[in-house]
């Protein structure tokens, strides 16, 4: 079992910047894969970075070149740099965890861009 708790969201004007942070805790040495997805009213969940623990890195095209997922070297944290948000980067955003065939989720942090 792997808990997940997200911290750092909240409300930014449209060009600004805030940074999510996701503690891990729990069979942490299983997880292979880090990340952090996103839920907009009436939208589906969408991926919008992973990382491994090898550091290897992804991002959602919409957020290419604006946000940077990060992690510590023990897998107990990781981290979203979210830049320039836009109004349509409202969302509430998830952290993720994967281990062998079990996907775990925190609770979300809401994050409102205004314009």
């Amino acid at each position: 079992q792997v808990q997940l708790v997200e911290s750092g969201g909240g409300l930014v004007q449209a060009g600004g910047s805030l940074r999510l942070s996701c503690a891990a805790s729990g069979s942490i040495f299983r997880i292979n894969a880090m990340g952090w997805y996103r839920q907009a009213p009436g939208k589906q969940r969408e991926l919008v970075a992973t990382i491994t623990p090898d550091g290897s890195t992804n991002y959602a095209d919409s957020v290419k070149g604006r946000f940077t997922i990060s992690k510590n070297n023990v897998r107990t944290r990781w981290y979203l740099q979210m830049d320039s948000l836009k109004p349509e980067d409202t969302a509430v955003y998830y952290c993720n965890a994967q281990h062998d065939a079990l996907t775990y989720w925190g609770q979300g942090t809401q994050v409102t861009v205004s314009s």
